[in-house]
């Protein structure tokens, strides 16, 4: 589909890939940062948008001389990992459930951390700058070290997937846990605090910027690039152990060879050139869709889920949507569903199906294939894919 220009009064406009009317207070996010004063050319709304924090989850902001920590995010490189596997659905046959088992033995969840520290994450090359990160970290070493290898909570998810073609693929969604976290809100904090100093008036205060140049910029983007990297990795370290698990069930443990690698980041920034210029690009719940770029676009732990390939369109700065997009918040979610809805709309995976995940339940996102549908100009589809086991952290 074709962007939509909205009708604000804005310094720059606002480009919406949206497949619905944005809300009241979508629209007032949406105007607060096309009113930044160094904001690039347009701002890019993909189509699974809805509410964030200072800036709509699925907006793609580019900036000149400026970068906004909450409009990046606390889940900083939070995003997505995916292999596809010679293996075929058949081998699946009555293994699921030991699979599940397997991978809530071997991987983390929610709060949890790694008992033991593997050699290939005390080996991890980003440690050796974590002296020089934000003061306010300093004590999290050793728990940045167990948690990196584990999941977190929230929508975070490790699937087992079949694609169209019965090719098993494996799946996951995490970020850069506490430290990450951590690391974003004291940037954020001390971006607010700058604001108030210098009198600056802003449409929202969750839009304290760090300005190019400047000390606290180059320390937030410094520890930035070391969050993405450390999501990054995170993904690496629990793919390794999703893909022996798999192996263990399906070859007799025998290492195979992935026939396609993706991992991706759907909250974080980057220095990318469009339209020409060198400009800072925030991807708050997007990812890159370059031509050749490959991503992973989820749907919720009962729908279909795709891999991408980008077509490189400019105007959205080469991005597309993260997802499905929530249709209701968490709270909402738990209210209107009950667990029989969450087991009839889960039928077919092998998952959690207890008040836990109710939250998560695919009612409470929007459809997977009209998000698509809406992206078409964006990218292209590689493969469509269905879980049969969900972890839920």
């Amino acid at each position: 589909m074709p962007y939509e220009k909205l009708e604000l009064s804005t310094p720059t406009p606002v480009l919406s890939w949206a497949n619905h009317a944005l809300g009241h207070e979508e629209t007032k996010m949406a105007k607060n940062v096309a009113s930044l004063p160094f904001v690039f050319k347009h701002v890019a709304l993909m189509p699974d948008v809805h509410l964030g924090k200072g800036a709509l989850v699925g907006s793609v902001v580019a900036t000149k001389e400026a970068v906004i920590p909450a409009a990046v995010g606390v889940d900083i490189g939070c995003g997505m990992a995916a292999i596809k596997t010679p293996f075929s659905a058949d081998q699946l046959e009555g293994k699921l459930k030991k699979i599940r088992l397997d991978i809530e033995a071997a991987i983390p969840v929610g709060f949890n951390e790694n008992k033991d520290i593997d050699k290939s994450v005390s080996n991890w090359q980003g440690w050796a700058n974590f002296k020089q990160l934000h003061r306010g970290v300093q004590d999290l070493n050793g728990k940045a070290m167990k948690q990196l290898g584990s999941l977190g909570g929230g929508n975070h998810f490790i699937e087992v997937c079949i694609d169209t073609e019965n090719t098993v693929w494996l799946m996951l969604h995490s970020g850069s846990r506490n430290i990450g976290n951590v690391l974003a809100q004291c940037h954020i904090s001390t971006a607010k605090e700058l604001a108030k100093l210098a009198g600056n008036r802003l449409p929202d205060p969750d839009l304290a910027y760090f300005i190019a140049g400047t000390p606290e910029f180059a320390t937030y983007w410094r520890d930035l690039q070391w969050a993405q990297n450390y999501a990054r990795y995170n993904r690496d370290v629990m793919m390794a152990r999703f893909k022996r698990i798999v192996e263990k069930h399906l070859s007799g443990g025998k290492p195979i060879k992935p026939l396609l690698e993706v991992n991706c980041h759907h909250n974080y920034a980057e220095k990318e050139v469009h339209f020409g210029e060198e400009v800072y690009v925030t991807r708050k719940g997007a990812v890159r869709a370059r031509e050749e770029d490959y991503g992973i676009i989820p749907g919720s732990m009962g729908a279909k889920s795709f891999i991408v390939k980008g077509k490189g369109n400019h105007d959205s700065y080469c991005s597309c949507s993260h997802g499905a997009g929530r249709l209701m918040s968490r709270s909402k979610a738990k209210k209107h569903f009950s667990l029989d809805d969450l087991l009839e709309q889960t039928k077919g995976v092998e998952c959690r199906k207890d008040g836990g995940v109710l939250d998560e339940i695919p009612g409470a996102y929007k459809s997977i294939d009209e998000v698509m549908n809406n992206q078409s100009d964006l990218v292209e589809v590689v493969a469509t894919l269905k879980q049969v086991v969900c972890v839920k952290g």
